[in-house]
């Protein structure tokens, strides 16, 4: 692909080496003279030291040949109108990172992808590990609900049932789905049916449609999350 990346600075430095280490084309454009010289020196692609808020510095970075622009500066601002730029310049794909939660509704009505700013996502995953430590990964879908990854543990009520029998047994609801599940002995992820038997150190990925609340996870045999949920309500 041949892919813009709009700022060289904490977010656009990893990105700009994951695309060009991966075989993909890459122009660079940094208004900073330091940032656009150690771009340069440190990876191969092309570095405009330019202001790319300006449809001129979008046009001298191909934009009539970019298969995306990726806009990672840190100012909002900033990114709605090189996004908007780059949907004059027709480019096909546009994706922009959002500092502001509030302003995730204006990107997305005009059209751009975005991604929430990177460092809260971090920040989240890191108190997500402490306040929920059964939980190994976890993506929220919407507001609410949760795609996340749990192992089962020995004294979990759904071990050693089939879903069929987890079902009639009230602990998986319709709120409530596994979603694939990763066995020690197995060579790849098995796609569960409703025969399909859970077994005691199984990694499940699991859908909850009201999150990896402490009741959900009881399901799998990790009471801690309770332990842990009241050990964070501090008294004065």
């Amino acid at each position: 692909m041949y892919i813009i990346t709009v700022g060289a600075g904490d977010i656009g430095t990893p990105l700009i080496e994951i695309a060009t280490g991966t075989g993909n084309e890459v122009v660079v454009i940094e208004k900073d003279p330091a940032r656009a010289d150690e771009v340069a020196t440190e990876f191969d692609c092309m570095v405009i030291n330019a202001d790319a808020t300006t449809k001129e510095t979008l046009e001298d970075a191909g934009a009539d040949r970019a298969d995306a622009l990726i806009s990672t500066t840190d100012q909002d601002a900033t990114n709605v109108m090189i996004s908007l730029l780059a949907q004059e310049l027709e480019i096909p794909s546009i994706v922009s990172v959002v500092h502001n939660p509030e302003h995730m509704n204006l990107f997305r009505q005009i059209g751009v992808n975005t991604m929430e700013n990177p460092q809260r996502l971090i920040a989240e995953s890191l108190f997500r590990s402490v306040d929920r430590p059964s939980i190994v990964d976890y993506m929220r879908v919407g507001d609410i609900a949760e795609v996340f990854e749990i192992t089962v543990a020995e004294d979990a009520p759904i071990a050693g049932l089939n879903l069929i029998e987890a079902d009639k047994e009230g602990l998986l609801d319709e709120d409530t789905l596994v979603v694939a599940i990763e066995r020690p002995e197995s060579d790849s992820p098995i796609t569960p049916r409703g025969q399909t038997r859970i077994e005691t150190g199984d990694l499940l990925t699991v859908y909850s449609g009201t999150g990896a609340t402490p009741e959900v996870t009881d399901i799998f045999g990790h009471y801690e999350d309770h332990e842990t949920n009241n050990s964070s309500r501090f008294s004065l």
